[in-house]
């Protein structure tokens, strides 16, 4: 399988940090680890606090299946991160 760089663009109802707390808990953390899901970088738009990214980079279609995952799609949301203003982006490495 190739390797696959994938870019979550979305909107957050909460201060990132708190967002961020989720996204680096133990439990995610062991989740990302099992499914060998790297996180290669995570923040927010310098002038626009409420919106957010993250850069993951796994398989070709983990991280996506993670996210799309719906037993996963009520954690996200009450992380604070707003599930529909997501945009997916994905990079095949070649």
């Amino acid at each position: 399988m190739a390797l696959e760089t994938t870019v979550f663009s979305f909107k957050i109802s909460v201060p990132f940090e708190q967002w961020a707390t989720v996204y680096d808990s133990k439990e995610n953390k062991q989740i990302m680890k099992e499914e060998k899901i790297i996180c290669l970088y995570r923040g927010i738009k310098k002038k626009e606090p409420s919106s957010a990214v993250f850069i993951e980079q796994a398989e070709e279609g983990k991280s996506i299946a993670m996210f799309s995952n719906p037993e996963v799609r009520p954690l996200i949301e009450k992380a604070g991160h707003i599930y529909d203003s997501t945009v997916i982006t994905s990079y095949l490495q070649s």
